[in-house]
C-alpha cells in the first residue's frame, strides 16, 4: 500500500514537470515554425545561432530558481522554516540582480556574441534584431523560470503547469500575429517569446503570494551565504538546460567548416527536436527532486532510492518512446519548420545517429538531478559539463581522421553514451557511501 501511494505522489509531481518542460521546449519550435514558414532556412538559422543567448537567459532562471527551491526543500524537511523562506528571499533577489545584469549585457553586447557564436551576413542581422527584443525581456525570463520550481516545491506542480501553458499558449497566439498577420518577422517573435514568458511570470507570483509563500526579507548579513548555497546547487540544473543549446554552439561551429549553411539549417531542426526530448527527460528529474530532496532531509534512505528508480524506469520509458515517434516521423520534421526538400532530406538522414544517444541521456540527467537534490553539487557538476567537454574533444580529433561533418553527428553520441559509462559508476559509488551516512 505505501509503494502504490508512494507511485501516486511520485507521478503527482512528475508529470506536470514533464509537461511543464516539454512546453519550455517548445517555446524555440514555435518561433522557429512560425519564423521558418515565413522567411525560409535563413529565418530558422538566425534563430537558431541566436537562441544559445535565449537559453541562457531561460537556464540562470532555472538554476536560481531550482537551487533555492531545493535548499528551501532541505531546511522545510528539517524542521527549520525560518532559513527555509531565507532561501525563497535569497533566490528572488538573485534573480532581480541578474536580470538587471544579463539585460545591459546582452543589449550593448548583442552583436559581439552573435559573431562569437558564429552569425555573419544576413544572419548577424537577423540574428540582432532577435536578441535586442530578448535582452530587454530578460527580468521576465529569469524571473519566470525561476519561480515554476519553488511552485513545484509547495507541492503546487499542477499550478506550475498550468502556468507554463499560459505562456505557451500566449506566445503561439503572438507569433501568429505578429509574424504572420503583421509580418514583424523576427521581432515579432522574439516579443512574442518575451510577453509568454512575462505571462508566465504573472500567474507564478500570483500563486507565491496567495499561498503567503513570497517574501523578500533576509537580513543583509545572511544573504551572502545564502546567495552562495543557491548557486552553488543551481549550477548544476542551469548547467543540464544549458547542455544542449553548448552542444547547438559547438556543432555550428564545426560545421561551418565540414558542412556550411546545409549542415547548420539541419541540425536546427534536429535541435529543436531533441532539446523537448532532453527537457522532456529533465522534467522527470526535477519533477522527482522536490521528493528526493525531502527524504533526503527526512534521512529515509528507502523512500529516497524508491523515487529515484521510479524516476529512472520512467526516464527511459520516456526515451524510448520519444525515439519510436521522431524515427516514424523522420522524413516529415522539416516540413514542420518550412525548410527546402534538400535540407529535410538531410534531416531525416541524420536524425537516426542522435536518437541512439536518448536512452544514455535518460541515465545521466536522472542521477545528475538526484545529485544535485540532495547536495552532492560537485557529482551534480561533473555529469552537467562532462558531455560538452568530450564533445569538444572528440570533434577536434574525429572529423578530420574519419570523414568529416558525418563524425560531427557522431562525436555527440560518443560523448553521450561515455557521460552516461560515468554516471552510473558515480551513481554506484555515491550509494555506498550514503548507506553508511544516512
Amino acid at each position: 500500500m505505501n509503494n502504490i501511494l508512494n507511485t501516486k505522489e511520485f507521478f503527482r509531481y512528475v508529470i506536470p514537470s514533464v509537461l511543464s518542460f516539454a512546453l519550455s521546449g517548445v517555446y524555440a519550435i514555435v518561433d522557429g515554425y512560425f519564423v521558418g514558414n515565413s522567411i525560409g532556412d535563413a529565418g530558422l538559422s538566425a534563430i537558431n545561432i541566436a537562441f544559445p543567448i535565449v537559453a541562457v537567459i531561460q537556464a540562470i532562471g532555472t538554476g536560481i530558481g531550482m537551487g533555492g527551491a531545493i535548499c528551501w526543500s532541505i531546511k522545510k524537511a528539517e524542521k527549520k522554516n525560518n532559513e527555509a523562506r531565507e532561501f525563497t528571499a535569497g533566490a528572488l533577489w538573485l534573480m532581480i540582480i541578474l536580470s538587471i545584469v544579463l539585460t545591459f549585457f546582452i543589449y550593448f553586447l548583442n552583436e559581439t556574441l552573435l559573431k562569437l557564436l558564429g552569425a555573419g551576413g544576413e544572419l548577424l542581422s537577423l540574428g540582432m534584431e532577435y536578441i535586442a527584443v530578448i535582452a530587454l525581456g530578460a527580468g521576465l525570463q529569469v524571473i519566470g523560470t525561476g519561480l515554476v520550481p519553488f511552485i513545484r516545491n509547495h507541492g503546487g506542480s499542477f499550478y506550475a503547469m498550468v502556468s507554463m501553458i499560459a505562456g505557451f499558449v500566449t506566445n503561439i497566439f503572438l507569433d501568429y500575429l505578429f509574424v504572420w498577420i503583421f509580418e514583424l518577422e523576427l521581432y515579432g517573435a522574439a516579443w512574442a517569446t518575451v510577453i509568454g514568458q512575462g505571462v508566465t511570470m504573472l500567474i507564478a507570483l500570483i500563486y507565491l503570494l496567495r499561498k503567503k509563500q513570497f517574501t523578500m526579507v533576509i537580513p543583509l548579513s545572511k544573504f551572502r551565504s545564502v546567495s552562495a548555497s543557491v548557486v552553488r546547487i543551481g549550477i548544476a540544473p542551469f548547467g543540464l538546460t544549458m547542455t544542449p543549446n553548448i552542444s547547438v554552439i559547438i556543432i555550428n561551429r564545426f560545421s561551418v567548416s565540414y558542412g556550411g549553411d546545409m549542415a547548420i539549417a539541419s541540425y536546427a531542426c534536429i535541435g529543436y527536436i531533441i532539446c523537448i526530448i532532453y527537457l522532456i527527460l529533465q522534467g522527470v528529474g526535477d519533477g522527482s527532486q522536490p521528493l528526493i530532496s525531502k527524504y533526503f532531509g527526512e534521512k529515509d534512505l528507502r523512500k529516497l532510492k524508491s523515487t529515484r528508480g521510479l524516476a529512472y524506469g520512467f526516464a527511459m520509458f520516456l526515451s524510448v518512446i520519444s525515439c519510436i515517434i521522431i524515427f516514424l516521423l523522420r522524413r516529415s520534421l522539416g516540413a514542420i519548420f518550412g525548410t527546402s526538400s534538400e535540407v529535410n532530406f538531410e534531416i531525416s538522414k541524420i536524425i537516426p545517429i542522435f536518437l541512439i544517444s536518448v536512452p544514455f541521456v535518460a541515465i545521466t540527467r536522472i542521477t545528475t538531478a538526484s545529485f544535485y537534490a540532495t547536495g552532492k553539487s560537485t557529482l551534480s557538476y561533473i555529469l552537467t559539463f562532462i558531455e560538452p567537454v568530450l564533445m569538444l574533444v572528440f570533434m577536434l580529433i574525429l572529423p578530420p581522421l574519419f570523414g568529416g561533418q558525418i563524425m560531427i553527428w557522431w562525436s555527440t553520441v560518443i560523448a553521450r553514451i561515455l557521460s552516461a559509462v560515468l554516471a552510473v559508476i558515480l551513481k554506484k559509488t555515491e550509494d555506498n557511501k550514503l548507506k553508511l551516512t544516512l
